[in-house]
Formats: structure tokens, C-alpha cells, sequence
């Protein structure tokens, strides 16, 4: 295994970017947050990523524990990429990130390749933080770019899952099976929810965001 690359620092913000700093990786943390994925999946994913590219940074992570591979039982019998741990715990991380850089998106160019599920890690951040709804359960989440679903307040949202039992990670890309609660808004509403200059309650009252369902967590969305 050649040498990594490293700053050479006795830093922990060096020794942490020596992991995670080469382009792409994050954002494959992003999309592994989602739970197991395939690498085709991941490829489709994060449009403008060469396979080359991709397949240099699952090894990286496996080799620096952030990932691992493994083979699904039949009848599937696929190889799929998962966070480890330690993967895992750069959620934070990213929610961070991603809040910081939100106001960059307040244009949007032409170039730009979106997916609705690239709202997820914001859009969590923002439901579990202080002004979050306190309540546990499932959203799913309507944009015009897609349909999503975010887990809320599960003691370990990111704990594995055996084979079979459904859905892992944080949040899961598509319609969820048994949502509790459902929010429909645009993409403007979802940015300036997960920069925080707008909650849920004001896209409620300003008709920007729709909250469907009638149980707790709808509820407690929509400051019932």
C-alpha cells in the first residue's frame, strides 16, 4: 500500500483533512449516510467523478477505516460500500459544512447537477437542532427535483441494520414506506431552512412549506 498523503502536522485538523481532505471524499460520506450503496449507485451519485477517481477513494477509506465493503446475500449477491463508525461520525461534520456553504446556493448556475436527496444532510441539521420538532419519526420530504425521507430523533439514527429489515442511515433517497409526517416545499424553502434564516413555522405561515399528517411529529412540525 503506497504511503499516504499527509500534511505532516501533529494537528488533529491536519490529521482529520490527511483522511477526509481529498476531493470527493466527503461527499461520498455524504451519499454513504444514505446507508449501503453500490458502486454503480454511488457513480450515478456524484455526477463529474471518473471511475478511476472513485474507485482510489473507497480504498482510501477502507484503508483508513471510514468504509468497508461487503457482499449481500442472495439474491441480490452485489457488493455495496458502508460508513464504518468512524465514517459515521463525520454527520456533524458535514451538517456543519453544508450550513456554512448554504448561502453560496443562493444562486444557482447553470451548470449545476442537483439531486433532492443533496438536501438531506441540511434539512436534518436543521429539523434536529434546537428549533427542531423534539419528536421522533420519519419525514418525508417533496421537492420538485425528487422525494426523500429524513429519520429524526432515533436514539442511534445511524446504527446498522440487519440484512433485510429495511432502511439505514440518516436519511434514504425516494418516498419513505410509512412516513409520519410529510413536508412539501421548493428548493429556495429547503436552503433557507438549512442555512437557519427561516424554520418551519415561518414556511408554514408564509405558505412556502406544507406539513402533512396529523401524528405527533407532524404536529410538532408544524408547532401544534
Amino acid at each position: 500500500m503506497p504511503r499516504r498523503r499527509s500534511y505532516d502536522q501533529y494537528c488533529a485538523a491536519a490529521r482529520a483533512l490527511d483522511a477526509v481532505g481529498d476531493r470527493w471524499t466527503l461527499l461520498i460520506v455524504r451519499e454513504l449516510l444514505a446507508g449501503p450503496r453500490r458502486y454503480t449507485d454511488l457513480h450515478a451519485d456524484l455526477p463529474g467523478v471518473s471511475t478511476d477517481v472513485l474507485a482510489s477513494r473507497l480504498k482510501d477509506m477502507e484503508r483508513d477505516e471510514l468504509a468497508t465493503r461487503r457482499k449481500l446475500p442472495p439474491p441480490a449477491a452485489a457488493y455495496v460500500y458502508e460508513l464504518t463508525e468512524r465514517g459515521r461520525a463525520l454527520l456533524p461534520v458535514l451538517g456543519a459544512l453544508a450550513e456554512w456553504g448554504a448561502p453560496a446556493l443562493r444562486e444557482r448556475r447553470p451548470t449545476d447537477a442537483v439531486r433532492a436527496h443533496w438536501f438531506a444532510v441540511p434539512l436534518l441539521r436543521a429539523l434536529s437542532g434546537p428549533a427542531g420538532p423534539h419528536a421522533e419519526g420519519v419525514v418525508e420530504v417533496r421537492l420538485d427535483e425528487g422525494v426523500f425521507h429524513l429519520r429524526l430523533g432515533a436514539a442511534d439514527p445511524l446504527g446498522a441494520q440487519a440484512p433485510g429489515t429495511g432502511d439505514t442511515g440518516v436519511y434514504g433517497d425516494g418516498p419513505a414506506e410509512r412516513p409520519d409526517a410529510c413536508l412539501v416545499l421548493d428548493a429556495v424553502a429547503c436552503r433557507e431552512l438549512g442555512e437557519g434564516t427561516a424554520t418551519i413555522a415561518d414556511g408554514v405561515r408564509d405558505g412556502h412549506v406544507e406539513v402533512l399528517g396529523d401524528g405527533v411529529l407532524a404536529k410538532a412540525l408544524r408547532g401544534e
